[in-house]
């Protein structure tokens, strides 16, 4: 299956956490925080303005963003959890 956000939603990958501390602790699952990191997979056709305009998104698919802890609708894509979130809760793009 595959999905293809509509307008200006994109749809993220979770990246995994450490699961170990700087110090060596190992954290188990449990007390985990979902991470707030992922890299884009798919992205909509952007933004319409009242006169039907279309406003391109400033993120495209491979980028590694940060968003909010609640942002966005957890979905399955292939058994696999994703996450569909409007651009404008995408707080920013990491560069490396």
């Amino acid at each position: 299956m595959k999905i293809r956000p509509l307008h200006d939603r994109v749809l993220i990958k979770r990246l995994e956490e450490n699961t170990k501390t700087a110090g060596g602790i190992i954290i188990p699952d449990t007390a985990k925080e979902k991470p707030s990191e992922g890299l884009i997979e798919a992205v909509g056709d952007g933004a319409r303005t009242e006169d039907g305009k279309i406003i391109p998104l400033n993120v495209k698919v491979g980028d590694k963003v940060l968003f909010g802890k609640w942002s966005g609708t957890e979905v399955k894509v292939n058994g696999e959890e994703r996450l569909i979130v409007k651009e404008s809760e995408i707080l920013g793009v990491i560069e490396e």
